[in-house]
């Protein structure tokens, strides 16, 4: 085993008797002692989003002392945030994340200060921002915002935990692409290049246990404390991988890849990453209705078949009057055609418009030219014409 990184972070001049008070449980510890207490007390920890990973791995790298935390969110808190979200509660419901997040920060720990930035991270923003941390934890749920913190952080030569959820599985790294000793790889080494638009499934759209967010934040915030005090072997060159189900952590080796091509500036990762491919963007184009577009064409008997492609859990919990259920994934496989009728126009939707516009483009290929798709999905044709629909 390789030995430990140097430590990120010089040590603060002294503890007050209040924090070795605080801390003792700590200070005992001899691979941590006064000296890693003293050097998190001086760190600077940058945590992308006050979700899911970021509620509790905040809340531990508060409680562990860290001196001072930047949280970059702009969200305000959903009701559907709480199975998972801890760091807010019933009464923050429409407050805003890094407020409300502050706060409860300042209840854990009122002697570690806690930086706002409430704004979208951008590639206008990013460097400059992660220049005034030691270190960058990212949490974040789409692969746009995780190519833009890889790249700013290469940029700017800081180290970045990263973690990320879906349903029952997770996984985290380190990166750095200035680690001493030749040890330097990042995100791109992982992964080159982003999944094919519409092949993943955001939280969102496919779910995730809420407890596993504790699991993995968990080491993430472990990792952040092992790089600032420089205890242990951190998580880089390797990916840890986690199954709640089968309740088993293994680690897989990461390496530099020598193909991976030099960041040498950031780019738009919203057209990197593409939310839908190029031929479900092609398909859509004069081939989508609004919602009311799309009650109007119901009430004026037009021969139309209303088809919800999502999966039969969320189809469980609420749909459009009217419509059939054939999920996305038999569209792919063929199977889903044989059930459109021919003398009626096929009208697709599901969430939001991700899955229908490929499934839009599926169609029209198979010669349905006439297949239309609902913009903003199931979630704006609630919030334009069923209020009180459940959402999920």
């Amino acid at each position: 085993m390789s030995s430990p990184l140097p430590p990120l972070v010089e040590p603060a001049a002294e503890l007050t008797h209040d924090e070795v008070a605080r801390y003792s449980r700590h200070l005992i510890i001899p691979d941590l002692g006064l000296d890693g207490q003293k050097r998190l007390k001086n760190a600077r920890v940058l945590v992308i989003g006050a979700g899911g990973l970021g509620s509790p791995t905040l809340m531990y790298l508060a409680a562990a002392g860290v001196g001072t935390i930047g949280i970059v969110e702009f969200d305000v808190v959903d009701e559907s945030n709480l199975q998972r979200q801890i760091i807010h509660g019933q009464s923050d419901i429409g407050r805003s994340k890094a407020e409300s997040a502050r706060d409860s920060i300042r209840e854990i720990n009122p002697l570690v200060q806690v930086r706002l930035h409430e704004v979208r991270l951008e590639p206008e923003n990013a460097v400059e921002l992660f220049k005034q941390y030691d270190l960058i934890l990212d949490g974040t749920d789409n692969f746009a915002t995780r190519y833009l913190v890889n790249d700013a952080a290469v940029l700017a030569g800081k180290p970045y935990v990263w973690g990320s959820i879906y349903r029952f599985e997770g996984q985290v790294s380190v990166f750095w692409e200035d680690a001493p000793d030749g040890l330097g790889l990042n995100y791109r080494d992982l992964y080159p290049e982003p999944p094919p638009p519409g092949m993943v499934p955001s939280c969102a759209e496919g779910g995730v246990l809420g407890i596993l967010c504790a699991s993995i934040a968990s080491v993430m915030g472990t990792e952040a404390i092992k790089l600032i005090t420089g205890i242990g072997e951190p998580l880089l060159g390797r990916l840890m991988v986690y199954d709640a189900l089968d309740m088993t952590y293994r680690t897989i080796k990461i390496r530099k890849d020598p193909s991976t091509p030099k960041i040498t500036e950031l780019i738009d990762y919203e057209e990197f990453c593409g939310v839908v491919s190029d031929a479900a963007a092609e398909a859509a184009v004069e081939s989508t209705i609004t919602p009311l577009e799309l009650r109007d064409m119901m009430d004026s008997g037009k021969p139309l078949s209303l088809i919800d492609v999502r999966e039969q859990v969320e189809w469980d919990i609420n749909r459009i009057d009217g419509a059939q259920l054939i999920p996305k994934g038999e569209f792919e496989s063929g199977e889903a055609l044989a059930k459109l009728q021919v003398d009626h126009t096929p009208v697709f939707y599901c969430k939001t418009g991700v899955r229908s516009a490929e499934v839009l483009a599926i169609a029209k290929k198979a010669g349905f030219s006439d297949a239309l798709h609902v913009q903003g999905g199931i979630v704006a044709w609630g919030h334009a014409l069923e209020p009180d629909m459940v959402m999920y």
